[in-house]
C-alpha cells in the first residue's frame, strides 16, 4: 500500500487577518513497508503534514491518494481510509478515557460494528504486540498505570483498527529513557516483525537516526530534504541552518577524524561507531 501527496498545500485561517501557509506544494510517495522519520524545527508543518495523511486536515489544494483512493473524492469512504492509516498524536494517553484498558483498546474496534469475538482478539493481539499482558492488564483503569504503559495502551487502541501505516507524531515526548526504550522497542518490531509501514515525526535526530531508512526533513512548510539517513546527516550545514543538528554519532565520528582516528564517512549510528573504533584498535594491535 503507497500515499501519494501531489502539490500539497495547506492554509490556515484562509481569507483572514492571520491567514499562514503551512504547507507549501509537498510531494511524496511514501510506499509499502518504509520506515520514514519526519524531522524539522516546530512550525516546520511536520504535524500538519501527518494530518493529512489520513484525511483529517483537507488540503487547500493539491490530491492525496491512499492506496489509490483520492481522499477529496466525496465516494472515498474516511473511516476506511483510517482504518488502513493510524494516526497516534503527541501525547496520546491525554485522549485515553474508557474505565478500563481493554474498554479503551476496545472503543475503535467497537465503533466498527465488529462482533465480541473479533473485537477481544483484536485487543489481545494490540496488547501482545506493545508488550502489555492481557491478564494482569485488562481491568486495570488505565490511570493507575504508569506513563509508559499509557502510552503503549494508546498506541494499542490504533493498532486494534489494525492499520497498514501507523503515523507517529513524537511518540517518545515526556517519556523518561526507560519509557523512550520501550516505545522505541516497539515501534522497531512492529516494522520489522509486522511490517508495518511507518511515519515517525521526532525532533531526535538520535531517534531516527536509530530507526529509520528514510529521512524527510521540512521547513518553512517545504521539504528540504529525502533521503538515506547517510545522505540526510552528512549535510550538517544545511541542517544547522535550518535550526537541527545531527546524530551525536556524527559529531563523534567526526571529534575522532580531527583526532586522527580513521573513521568511515556516512556512519550516523553509534553501534556503528563503536564498530569502526573496533577495527581501529584490531589493525592498531596487529601492527603493534
Amino acid at each position: 500500500m503507497s500515499i501519494v501527496i501531489e502539490h500539497l498545500n495547506y492554509v490556515y485561517m484562509s481569507g483572514g487577518p492571520f491567514e499562514t501557509q503551512a504547507l507549501h506544494d509537498v510531494s511524496l510517495t511514501i510506499g509499502d513497508g518504509e520506515f520514514i522519520g519526519l524531522i524539522g524545527h516546530t512550525g516546520s508543518g511536520k504535524s500538519t503534514l501527518v494530518q493529512h495523511l489520513n484525511g483529517l486536515l483537507k488540503p487547500s489544494s493539491g490530491r492525496i491518494t491512499v492506496d489509490g483512493l483520492d481522499l477529496a473524492d466525496k465516494q472515498t469512504d474516511k473511516r476506511a481510509i483510517r482504518r488502513r492509516v493510524g494516526l497516534v498524536f503527541q501525547y496520546p494517553e491525554n485522549q485515553l478515557f474508557e474505565e478500563t484498558v481493554e474498554k479503551d483498546i476496545a472503543f475503535g474496534p467497537r465503533n466498527l460494528g465488529l462482533d465480541e469475538a473479533e473485537i477481544s482478539r483484536r485487543v489481545r493481539d494490540a496488547m501482545r504486540r506493545v508488550a502489555l499482558d492481557y491478564d494482569s492488564l485488562h481491568e486495570r483503569s488505565v490511570f493507575e498505570l504508569s506513563g509508559g504503559q499509557m502510552r503503549r495502551v494508546a498506541i494499542a487502541g490504533v493498532l486494534a483498527m489494525e492499520p497498514q501505516v501507523l503515523v507517529l507524531d513524537e511518540p517518545c515526548a515526556g517519556l523518561d529513557p526507560r519509557g523512550r526504550e520501550e516505545i522505541l522497542g516497539l515501534i522497531r518490531a512492529l516494522h520489522s516483525e509486522c511490517g508495518t509501514t511507518i511515519v515517525m515525526v521526532s525532533h531526535s535526530m538520535d531517534d531516527v537516526a536509530s530507526l529509520a531508512e528514510r529521512v524527510i526533513v521540512m521547513n518553512h512548510g517545504e521539504v528540504v530534504m529525502d533521503g538515506a539517513p547517510c545522505d540526510v546527516f552528512s549535510q550538517g550545514a544545511q541542517l544547522r541552518e535550518i535550526g537541527l543538528d545531527v546524530p551525536q554519532a556524527v559529531l563523534l565520528a567526526d571529534k575522532l577524524r580531527t583526532r586522527g582516528f580513521d573513521i568511515p564517512e556516512g556512519i550516523y549510528r553509534m553501534e556503528e561507531i563503536k564498530a569502526a573504533i573496533e577495527t581501529v584498535v584490531r589493525r592498531e594491535e596487529r601492527h603493534a
